[in-house]
């Protein structure tokens, strides 16, 4: 099971929070996430001592993004071999918690051979336990060290594509902290930017049907004193038609092997805007979110989500006195939280998590290896020659 706990900060607290962290507690270890459903409103951890309850967290999307929730998954293996559960079994259910996100099965596969290996050795439970533990731990900084590196090659390449500083990036979801051991993807580079004086502004969309650029990005921009606006995501092509945006940076949640990315819904309209305006739409993520056994964009899986969440839109409770959004979907939402209706009942709804843009359409994949730039499958093999990261799923 899971309990949740409120943990409310000032408008004091750095701008570091922690995502995801192990933790010993009396009767046992557990994995503490933020809750990404309660931000902006109120930041709560939500204590997870089992994988169901983790595989809840990452359906509900308390804990998202395709580097977070490799490292999740990895804990989440973790977590079963210290508890004493069927590990197997374990990573069987975290790795189908959601299809799409490559970066979770990477994680979940990686712990797992870990706790193979040391048993294989003849490891005890604890023995083996702890060596998944060192593992789950391990890709942790990993991810941390890529994320630093992709914001050195990202900010590079901006300067690069557009010199003079002073630039106007446009991002879709959220792809900070938030979906990372450390600073993010897409967004380390604009704060890279951003601390190097030359982030003039960061247009934050605000990604529909969730939310996640009003909620989280827009959440994580002004806790680091970044000059941003916040856009509907149909009135981004009226920017660029004004000359407002200078690139678009955008994560990723699959890269298959010609180069074709799969991202949150929304980011293929904004790659054939960019291409018509003749703006960069530059995709960042680490080597991990490559899946080498994905051909092209047409074999990637493509997550459905429930219609309630375009149909409905969650209604104010009062939590701890502080006014939150139950995110539609989120658990509180499935145990009968009040929504209210935005369409008729009965209404059928098209929501896909995700979209996939060819490569023709990105200027540049940038990773912690370098940029790949143009796309191409050639590139992307070659990239993945560089990474001892990449391994055949």
């Amino acid at each position: 099971m899971a309990d949740q706990y409120v943990q409310t900060l000032d408008g004091e607290q750095p701008p570091g929070l922690d995502s995801l962290r192990w933790d010993e507690l009396p009767e046992g270890p557990v994995l503490v996430l933020l809750d990404q459903r309660r931000l902006p409103a109120e930041e709560a951890e939500l204590v997870c001592t089992d994988v169901p309850a983790l595989v809840e967290a990452i359906r509900t999307l308390a804990v998202r993004g395709a580097p977070l929730l490799g490292i999740a998954g990895a804990y989440g293996v973790a977590l079963a071999a210290a508890r004493g559960y069927d590990v197997a079994e374990a990573a069987s259910l975290l790795e189908a918690a959601r299809p799409t996100a490559v970066n979770l099965g990477y994680g979940v596969r990686r712990a797992a051979g870990a706790y193979e290996t040391a048993a294989g050795r003849g490891a005890d439970a604890e023995q083996a336990a702890a060596a998944v533990l060192a593992e789950a731990r391990q890709l942790h900084r990993e991810d941390a060290e890529a994320s630093e590196r992709m914001a050195r090659h990202g900010l590079a390449l901006l300067d690069e594509l557009l010199p003079g500083g002073s630039h106007r990036v446009l991002t879709h979801c959220n792809t900070g902290r938030l979906v990372s051991g450390g600073e993010g993807t897409a967004f380390a580079v604009a704060l890279a930017a951003h601390r190097a004086g030359r982030l003039r502004r960061l247009w934050v969309d605000e990604t529909r049907p969730l939310l996640q650029g009003a909620r989280l990005t827009a959440y994580e921009a002004a806790r680091n004193g970044m000059a941003y606006t916040l856009l509907t995501d149909n009135a981004a092509g009226s920017l660029f038609a004004a000359g407002e945006v200078d690139a678009v940076l955008v994560g990723a949640d699959r890269i298959a092997v010609d180069g074709s990315v799969a991202n949150k819904v929304g980011s293929y309209p904004l790659a054939v805007l960019a291409r018509y305006h003749h703006v960069p739409f530059i995709v960042v993520a680490p080597t991990t979110t490559v899946d080498l056994s994905t051909p092209d964009g047409a074999s990637i899986e493509v997550e459905q989500r429930p219609g309630q969440e375009v149909t409905e839109l969650p209604v104010p409770e009062m939590v701890t006195g502080v006014t939150t959004l139950p995110v539609p979907g989120s658990s509180e939402a499935a145990s009968g939280a009040p929504g209210a209706l935005v369409a008729p009942v009965g209404t059928q709804a098209y929501n896909p998590a995700f979209d996939v843009t060819p490569p023709e359409l990105v200027t540049a994949i940038v990773t912690e290896e370098g940029v790949v730039s143009p796309v191409t499958g050639a590139g992307i093999a070659e990239l993945c020659s560089r990474s001892r990261q990449v391994t055949i799923s």
